[in-house]
């Protein structure tokens, strides 16, 4: 959950071709996203990297309206998520954040967030992610909507609510601790703490940690393994296992942004415009 920008045109780790004949390459430049299809794999890139790729409405609207594509498409049978430039996602834009605590932001400013849930809670196809970079605040919380996540080697999580002053987003309350286990999910809950790619691993929020710059080829990679087999077989899979969970996902929502509006409303707890300073969105030392 930080907007802090930089490394607009480094190339970065996981940033490379997803394959040498796209059946359709660059899919769509729309705004804030790149889309590639390829070998019933789409790669949904966050495009946004002078702000660490950070979630603004724009993209919101990109990254949902690219996710109902796919799910439509019968041809694509597996989704990745990953980022341009040096982070994954900085999670939502604190520049739109401040303006909905202050009352100053457009009517409707939550939509696209509450959208891309919706979205993510209903998908039935494969939905892979490859944390090419800094994950922070949604780049942390979106890996419990994750089946399987690859993290480069240097990639580095963390979810700042606490010190921002916020709860919670994303049904993390649930999917963390179930995901995590009580005790680590405290820790990236209540410390805030930054974890490196081992970490993640070890905490369950990653499946394997690759060499540098490989995460969105590995990705990709399992991705259309996954894609070659019957894709009714592996959609029924996905909607069997979530199944148990939607109505704990689904509660746990409503909780948190019932905890957001309650803080909004109390003008001793509302973080107001302090969330437009952001927060470092690199590790302490």
């Amino acid at each position: 959950m930080s907007d802090v920008a930089g490394d607009a045109g480094r190339p970065t780790p996981g940033q490379s071709s997803v394959g040498d004949a796209p059946v359709r390459a660059d899919l769509s430049a729309t705004h804030r996203i790149a889309v590639e299809d390829t070998g019933g794999v789409r790669v949904v890139t966050f495009d946004r990297p002078e702000a660490r790729n950070a979630f603004d409405q724009a993209m919101y609207r990109a990254v949902t309206g690219a996710l109902a594509g796919a799910s439509a498409d019968d041809s694509i049978a597996v989704v990745v998520l990953t980022g341009r430039g040096t982070a994954f996602t900085a999670g939502q834009d604190l520049r739109e954040m401040a303006a909905m605590a202050t009352g100053g932001a457009v009517r409707g400013a939550g939509a696209g967030f509450r959208a891309l849930l919706d979205l993510l809670e209903a998908f039935d196809k494969p939905l892979l992610v490859a944390v090419n970079g800094v994950a922070v605040g949604l780049g942390l919380t979106l890996l419990g909507f994750a089946d399987l996540a690859l993290a480069d080697e240097e990639a580095r999580l963390r979810a700042p609510f606490a010190e921002l002053g916020v709860p919670p987003e994303a049904a993390s309350t649930f999917l963390l601790p179930q995901r995590m286990g009580w005790q680590q999910a405290s820790l990236a809950l209540l410390a805030a703490e930054w974890l490196d790619a081992g970490q993640a691993l070890d905490a369950g929020l990653v499946v394997r940690v690759v060499p540098r710059g490989t995460a969105l080829a590995e990705t990709v990679a399992l991705a259309r393994r996954i894609a070659s087999f019957p894709p009714r077989a592996t959609r029924e899979i996905k909607r069997l296992m979530v199944a148990a969970r939607r109505e704990d996902v689904a509660a746990a929502r409503t909780r948190e942004e019932a905890a957001f509006a309650a803080l909004l409303a109390d003008p001793d707890a509302n973080p107001g415009s302090g969330l437009a300073s952001g927060l470092p969105d690199r590790p302490r030392g």
